[in-house]
């Protein structure tokens, strides 16, 4: 699902749209709640019972701190939101390193 395509089906899907922008967070930037809004519009059908929908919330969150902080989770846990956000574009992502990455990139300056 493209871009155009989330926006397209927001209009198409007006109560679902308002449903799902109930669960912006406060601090979220433009550019943060868009891939994160993308994440939940394409999983959603998977996850609509109540205590689902808060999985859902749950693992786009585990998503977005990966993309746009950096967190770090487990590999089958990130493997399975890589799988779920596939086809996302984020524009302009941050690039983070790990500690073992800089000590090592140190190293070879010496």
């Amino acid at each position: 699902m493209a871009a155009a395509d989330v926006e397209d089906f927001i209009g198409q899907n007006r109560l679902l749209s308002d449903f799902i922008e109930t669960f912006r967070g406060v601090s979220e930037s433009e550019k943060h709640w868009k891939s994160r809004r993308e994440f939940l519009f394409r999983n959603i059908s998977n996850y609509e019972e109540k205590p689902r929908v808060d999985h859902l919330l749950a693992l786009s969150m585990v998503w977005a701190n990966h993309v746009f902080l950096g967190c770090r989770y487990s590999t089958g846990l990130l493997e399975k939101v890589g799988e779920m956000a596939e086809g996302i574009v984020v524009e302009d992502a941050p690039v983070f390193k790990t500690r073992d990455e800089l000590i090592k990139q140190q190293q070879q300056r010496r």
